[in-house]
C-alpha cells in the first residue's frame, strides 16, 4: 500500500468514526465533547499559567480536578432531570408535547462559555495577547444564557 492509499484509509477511518459518533449521539454528543475538550484545555492552560507564575502546587491542581468533578456531577444531574421531565410529560394524558432535552444543553453551553472565558484568562496570564472583543463576546453570550435561564447575573 503506497502513501496516498494509507492517507485515504486514515481519512476514511476518521470520517467513519466521526460519522458513527454523530449518528449515535447527535448534536448533544458534540456539545458534550466540546465541554470535555474545554475542561481539558482549561486545566492544562491553568496549570501552565500557574507554572509560569511560579505558583503551581499539587493542592491547587487537586482543587481544579475537584472543581471539574463537581461540574461533571452537575451535568449528570441535568441529564437525569431532563430524562425525568421527559417521562413526566409523556405520562400526562391529553398533552401532545414531546419533551426531549432542555436543561442539559443549557448547562453545557453555560459551562462551555465559562470554560472558554477561563481559558482566555489563562492565556493572558501566560503572556498571550487576548482580543478584548473576544472577551466581551464570550461574556455577553454567557450573560444571555443566564438571562434566558433566569440566572441572577449580578
Amino acid at each position: 500500500m503506497d502513501n496516498s492509499n494509507i492517507f485515504l484509509a486514515v481519512k476514511a477511518a476518521i470520517v467513519g468514526i466521526f460519522g458513527a459518533f454523530g449518528a449515535a449521539f447527535g448534536w448533544l454528543g458534540w456539545l458534550v465533547l466540546a465541554w470535555i475538550g474545554c475542561m481539558v484545555v482549561d486545566y492544562i492552560s491553568g496549570s501552565s499559567a500557574a507554572m509560569k507564575a511560579g505558583q503551581w502546587s499539587s493542592a491547587k491542581a487537586r482543587g481544579g480536578i475537584w472543581h471539574k468533578a463537581g461540574m461533571i456531577v452537575v451535568v449528570i444531574v441535568a441529564a437525569v432531570a431532563d430524562n425525568v421531565l421527559s417521562l413526566v410529560v409523556a405520562s400526562i394524558p391529553g398533552i401532545s408535547i414531546e419533551y426531549t432535552v432542555l436543561l442539559l444543553p443549557m448547562v453545557l453551553v453555560w459551562y462551555i462559555l465559562t470554560e472558554l472565558g477561563s481559558i482566555l484568562e489563562n492565556a493572558a496570564a501566560m503572556g498571550a495577547p487576548v482580543p478584548e472583543f473576544l472577551i466581551r463576546i464570550l461574556a455577553s453570550a454567557k450573560e444571555k444564557v443566564e438571562v434566558a435561564t433566569g440566572e441572577d447575573t449580578e
